[in-house]
């Protein structure tokens, strides 16, 4: 494993040490315009955004629940100064060196980062009509719930939406692009007709996009699904089994997904407890907070593929046309072998690009966007999480701590000053706090007991709550794709080798 750690720093020193422009997008969720709408909102991208509705605990009250809420409503908010705030993001960023083989997170390879956010923008999809929206700026009434559906990829069905269909409207609609790859159907500005035009943010995420959309037709391809109903619910339950069984198992650790989810498929739950289960509403302390925890995964660069015997690789941002950036057609040169970031049956285990560890610190990429993704002039993605959450309202990591019966870490154990210190009081914010947790609990390779409990109480959450997913219809099923090795041990890479 070092020869391919040294392999992959050495393709990548060039381009990363490069980053400069580009755009990638990797939290937010704005209400965004249909497909085929022309009205494309200025501020969709990464970190620009405020959710419709996030800011319910300071506008309305911490007890409130519409499209967002608070989890643990008789904690307080955590608001300290905004200078050290901006402090502590200063601090935030990883070494110069590019990609140092020490961040390697040796548990999870990088696709799950991706997959990640790929999970997130399906869970935060908004796709409330505009004049109810605007009727309800705090989505109190009018919103979309949280569910695990593949609305990025299916949008409103083929009546609706048919340019993410074939002329069969059963078949999702994929291309070959004039570079002679697959790809997304595009517009004339290069833009990706998707049901979430945040899927088209990056070439990576854009790329697994189309595999599930791959997925979806080969189930129809070999009979499997014969109507789009049978392929689509197919493609959802699957989607669901890889998050519970290989997404959040990997992220917080099976025992923990143990806790919430037991043999029976009956799903417990502890703090995130919606008065109205037909309406869920998404917790700040995980949208805001436990969530973020991929940012501190992303690496400034990674191995895409290696044809002919040569590797190619690109950085998240660099030099514009060769970098990673979405919103255009699929350079042949950027095609993913798939082998370089999951575990994919049958083919090669080494390079594979790991995800960086979950740390107090940010790869530089993010640790300095871009301008072409700010708007604003903060470039610190550190600097805008730790603002963003206290100006929404969400409380200390260690009050949430104590309110789950976990022994809280100490200032001084997160590397901030104690509780003399006038400014801190002895509190963390909560994004810092559990991404120092996974680093002081379990070296950065998953998260610890606060962040793995928010992420899986939450997500297995939903998918309960969901009439439609395999946990409410049928908590027995398993995935009958034949690919899978044994019963039940369906992996995003089982997935992966289906559609080659």
């Amino acid at each position: 494993m070092a020869d391919t750690n040294i392999e992959r720093r050495t393709l990548l020193a060039g381009t990363a040490a490069a980053a400069a422009t580009g755009t990638l997008v990797m939290s937010g969720c704005p209400v965004h315009a249909a497909p085929g709408d022309p009205r494309r909102p200025f501020d969709w991208k990464h970190a620009n955004a405020l959710p419709r509705g996030c800011d319910i605990a300071v506008r309305g009250s911490r007890t409130r629940e519409g499209r967002f809420g608070v989890m643990f409503k008789n904690a307080p908010a955590f608001q300290p100064p905004e200078d050290l705030l901006r402090s502590l993001a200063a601090q935030m960023g990883e070494p110069s060196t590019p990609n140092p083989t020490d961040l390697d997170n040796p548990r999870i390879p990088a696709g799950f980062t991706f997959l990640g956010q790929f999970i997130d923008h399906d869970m935060t999809l908004d796709r409330t009509p505009l004049a109810e929206a605007q009727a309800d700026p705090q989505a109190l009434t009018n919103f979309d719930t949280p569910h695990f559906d593949l609305g990025s990829l299916y949008g409103r069905g083929p009546r609706q939406d048919p340019e993410l269909y074939e002329s069969d409207r059963t078949r999702l609609k994929i291309v070959r692009n004039a570079n002679g790859v697959d790809d997304l159907p595009r517009r004339p500005d290069g833009s990706a007709y998707l049901g979430d035009p945040r899927n088209d943010e990056n070439l990576i995420v854009a790329q697994l996009h189309i595999a599930f959309a791959k997925f979806h037709n080969r189930l129809l391809e070999r009979r499997l699904a014969r109507t789009l109903a049978d392929a689509q619910r197919l493609t959802r339950w699957h989607f669901q089994w890889i998050i519970v069984h290989d997404f959040l198992e990997k992220i917080v650790g099976a025992e923990v997904v143990g806790r919430y989810l037991n043999r029976l498929g009956r799903v417990r739950r502890e703090h995130y407890q919606p008065r109205n289960p037909n309406r869920p509403f998404m917790p700040i302390e995980y949208s805001v907070a436990a969530y973020r925890f991929g940012h501190s995964m992303v690496r400034s660069g990674y191995l895409l593929n290696q044809r002919g015997g040569q590797p190619s690789g690109a950085a998240i941002f660099g030099q514009e046309g060769f970098d990673l950036r979405g919103n255009r057609p699929l350079p042949a040169g950027l095609e993913i072998d798939w082998w370089h970031f999951f575990d994919v049956p049958g083919k090669p285990s080494t390079p594979r690009n790991a995800a960086r560890r979950i740390d107090g610190k940010l790869s530089l990429p993010l640790f300095n966007l871009p301008a072409t993704v700010v708007s604003d002039g903060v470039v610190s993605l550190a600097e805008r999480n730790l603002l963003r959450g206290s100006r929404l309202g969400l409380p200390a990591g260690q009050d949430v701590a104590t309110r789950m019966g976990i022994k809280p870490l100490t200032n001084t154990e997160l590397g901030l000053p104690g509780p003399a210190d006038p400014g801190w009081k002895g509190k963390a914010p909560l994004w810092f706090y559990i991404l120092k947790e996974a680093e002081l609990t379990y070296a950065g390779q998953r998260l610890g007991p606060v962040g793995g409990r928010i992420v899986a109480e939450v997500i297995l959450g939903i998918l309960d709550m969901d009439r439609n997913s395999y946990l409410s219809v049928n908590p027995f099923w398993r995935p009958t794709v034949p690919i899978a090795p044994l019963l039940g041990q369906f992996r995003t890479g089982d997935l992966i080798k289906f559609v080659l």
